[in-house]
């Protein structure tokens, strides 16, 4: 008799917790397992701020699938659409291969994009901070201006290159601004020719207080770190416009810059709107139990669904933040499992742990347990927390190895050109044009149901 087919989307937080939960949990005669994602990585995302700032390397915060699955058979590509009236998973592969993957059981963990909104001069100016391209790219990007704005004798074209706006008050805008301003900060040593005073961080959001979710307390205790470093905070402000070379805030001020790193919150995956199912603000609607009820042997879980938050209640749904998608991920393999057996399923339920912030160096904001805590002993804190949320050995002791090498022997700045003269727009880092349309994928499984 043929195993079940279980198949699991993205290799993220939710994905990779999934699938390292049915591998333990599941005999290999019960099921087959399949994970689809387009890198051989997860990627620990909340460290992504340190690699742009040069505190980890890129391969520090990648943490192989293949070292954490061992009998999971992991398909090289994304889902660019899902049939699930006829139980099948469009996919495209690294080598444009598009195939069309039957499953029995479906877990959706494709994750989010990064939100953007009808700005003029947004989508094809504003820098991400969702991918570790993304992050390379951007620590590139910001040596170059230093490198550029030395050469220059322009003094307007040097004031320009200069300044830098972070547009995004959540934990992803304040740690990348926080630890790129250390960066620039540290790197006048090495440019004489620059006036420290030249240099200027903006930290730009639209909600009245920065990262509400810390509380009163230490949101301000984060935002005094950041302005007694500098770091120009405007909250209650948007951005109106921007252009190459300057940033139009909705308050009236023009910014020349041309460095806009786009932190504004998430989008469920585009893949969520290739099927024909409900959805809470973009994010697709499941049960307290993961499952999305119009369709059999369907979960989906992390950024891409509106899971419900029932230590809240009142209807609020579960923020789209690592912890909760990794719970989630073994709480969804738990009922997949319930569901294969013919056993009952178990609701999703969290307590929460707390929250960290890393503002780089010896600062940091973090309410572990709700113990409010500042400074290095937050610092300690927040670094052993990632240390103890990353699933492989050899991840910890990277990370570790590279905080260490950083605070004594410091940055070399050195831009590493991987990405120059390469488009650098949203759209071209996180590939939100590649999805199928139901025709298409209607095609699709025509196709497969033909071969078979």
């Amino acid at each position: 008799m043929e195993r079940p087919r279980i198949l699991v989307v993205g290799g993220g937080f939710a994905g990779l917790e999934c699938a390292r939960r049915l591998e333990r949990k599941l005999a290999a005669t019960e099921a087959q397992i399949t994970l689809v994602a387009p890198f051989s990585y997860q990627l620990y995302l909340p460290l992504l701020p340190h690699v742009a700032a040069g505190v980890l390397t890129p391969q520090s915060v990648a943490i192989s699938l293949r070292r954490t699955l061992h009998r999971t058979d992991i398909m090289p590509g994304g889902a660019i659409g899902v049939d699930p009236r006829a139980k099948v998973c469009i996919v495209r592969k690294i080598t444009d291969e598009v195939v069309a993957e039957p499953y029995d059981y479906l877990v959706l963990a494709p994750g989010s994009v990064t939100r953007t909104f009808d700005i003029p001069g947004l989508v094809d100016h504003a820098r991400g901070m969702k991918t570790l391209a993304e992050a390379t790219y951007v620590r590139d990007h910001v040596i170059a201006q230093l490198d550029l704005a030395s050469a220059t004798l322009d003094q307007a074209e040097r004031e320009s290159r200069l300044q830098f706006v972070v547009v995004g008050g959540g934990y992803a805008g304040t740690e990348t601004a926080a630890c790129l301003q250390r960066l620039t900060t540290a790197a006048l040593d090495r440019y004489p020719r620059l006036d420290p005073r030249l240099i200027k961080w903006h930290l730009i959001d639209i909600a009245p207080r920065l990262m509400p979710e810390l509380g009163e307390h230490l949101g301000t205790r984060a935002m005094k770190v950041l302005r007694d470093r500098g770091v120009d905070v405007s909250l209650g402000v948007s951005v109106a416009e921007v252009s190459e070379q300057s940033v139009t805030l909705t308050d009236g001020r023009v910014l020349p810059c041309r460095t806009l790193i786009w932190t504004a919150g998430v989008a469920a995956s585009p893949l969520i709107g290739t099927m024909d199912a409900e959805t809470v603000r973009g994010r697709i609607a499941v049960t307290p139990e993961m499952r999305v009820p119009q369709f059999e042997g369907v979960f989906a879980l992390g950024d891409a669904a509106a899971v419900p938050d029932l230590a809240k209640g009142d209807g609020a749904v579960c923020p789209p933040t690592a912890q909760h998608s990794a719970r989630q991920g073994r709480r969804v393999a738990d009922n997949v499992i319930a569901a294969l057996r013919n056993q009952p399923l178990e609701p999703y339920y969290h307590k929460d742990l707390g929250l960290v912030v890393d503002l780089g160096g010896k600062d940091a904001v973090s309410k572990p347990v709700g113990v409010e805590m500042t400074g290095v002993p937050a610092q300690l804190v927040a670094r052993g927390y990632h240390l103890m949320a990353m699933r492989t050995n050899v991840a910890k002791f990277r990370v570790g190895c590279n905080w260490l090498i950083n605070a004594t022997a410091g940055d070399d700045f050195v831009r590493t050109g991987f990405l120059a003269r390469q488009p650098a727009r949203l759209r071209d880092f996180e590939y939100t044009g590649a999805y199928l349309t139901k025709e298409q994928i209607r095609e699709h499984t025509r196709a497969l149901h033909v071969g078979h």
